[in-house]
């Protein structure tokens, strides 16, 4: 089969053939990959950020949010069946560790990440495992879908931590309204009731927000000028700040945004969150991982979708046309997810 393959860090990926997977176990799950999604993380690996935390053995296939179709189970699957229209839950979880035992997939000890540590999506068939797919209703077709498997569920995964805290009269404040953070604007609309104010570089992208259901818009400048006008929307700051984006001083410009009590949800990454202690205790503060999401979530988010709550904005590209996804979603001429379809 075709497929997307890292073979040195710091270089562009090749389109190889190499052996199609098989069924080695009872749970195991081969799709026929209809889409595959082009994340900033495929960004980051190919300049082999995740090789410390990861330890992938190049080269490999890149690719970790997939949809397709089911093309064979293992012995024990019953959940699916050949046919099938699935996506993907990013990770390939036990099912018996603790972490896995409350739900929490993310943090399984024995998983797999596809595209990550294991052979991805980005080609034409793709092995994952029953606890990873999630059925899709008959609506929805995977290329419309495939990059909800993390980007979109990364950011419903966010918004669901901090809907609790986000009632009637409370202001978030979202930074990047690109592949992540447009889906974080309409999980805010679907689920909270807060007031919602988007912060990019982008008057493109802060029109896109507009439409999706934020409240107000902010050209990121200078920061500076971005802090003022939020804190004079916002009354003083946010109750939470998403920040989408994680790098290039967007991380160091969220704190400011947040009221007293606020808290800063990291979801983008690549630059460092820098903070004076004292700062922490005397504003109490919080600064709030998210890696990827539940598997419950994955399948929130599907619902959402199927009801037209929720609607990924796309470019799609043929695989054989990687690089030219790659070289867009770099050079920042995306709005929205780029797609690759085999």
């Amino acid at each position: 089969m075709k497929a997307v393959q890292l073979h040195h860090y710091d270089q562009t990926p090749t389109l190889d053939s190499v052996a199609e997977p098989t069924i080695t176990g009872p749970w195991d799950v081969i799709v026929d990959v209809g889409a595959a999604g082009l994340c900033r993380t495929d960004l980051h690996i190919i300049e082999g950020q995740w090789e410390a935390i990861q330890h992938p053995s190049l080269p490999y296939i890149l690719g970790h949010e997939n949809a397709g179709w089911v093309r064979e189970v293992g012995s024990a699957v019953t959940n699916v069946v050949v046919g099938d229209t699935v996506i993907m839950h990013p990770l390939t979880s036990c099912g018996l560790c603790p972490a896995c035992r409350v739900g929490q997939d993310s943090h399984c000890e024995n998983a797999t990440f596809p595209g990550l540590n294991a052979n991805g999506g980005m080609a034409e068939l793709l092995k994952t495992n029953a606890r990873a797919v999630v059925k899709l209703d008959k609506g929805l077709e995977p290329k419309d879908v495939a990059a909800l498997a993390d980007a979109g569920l990364t950011a419903y995964h966010a918004v669901r931590k901090a809907a609790s805290q986000l009632f009637p009269g409370t202001h978030a404040v979202v930074q990047g309204a690109g592949g992540l953070g447009h889906i974080g604007i309409q999980s805010l609309a679907a689920i909270t009731s807060a007031e919602i104010t988007v912060v990019d570089r982008s008057e493109k992208a802060l029109e896109l927000a507009k439409e999706l259901g934020a409240h107000h818009t902010v050209l990121a400048t200078d920061d500076a000028t971005v802090e003022k006008q939020v804190l004079d929307i916002t009354g003083g700051g946010a109750q939470i700040a998403f920040d989408f984006v994680g790098e290039k001083g967007a991380e160091k410009l969220a704190p400011k945004l947040i009221h007293n009590g606020g808290s800063h949800y990291v979801i983008g990454y690549g630059g460092r969150v820098e903070l004076d202690t004292i700062e922490i205790i005397s504003r109490e503060i919080s600064v709030v991982g998210n890696l990827v999401g539940t598997y419950n979530d994955l399948v929130e988010l599907m619902a959402l979708t199927a009801q037209g709550r929720v609607k990924l904005h796309t470019q799609t590209y043929p695989l054989a046309n990687f690089d030219d996804a790659i070289a867009d979603l770099d050079a920042g001429r995306l709005i929205g997810r780029g797609i690759l379809v085999p």
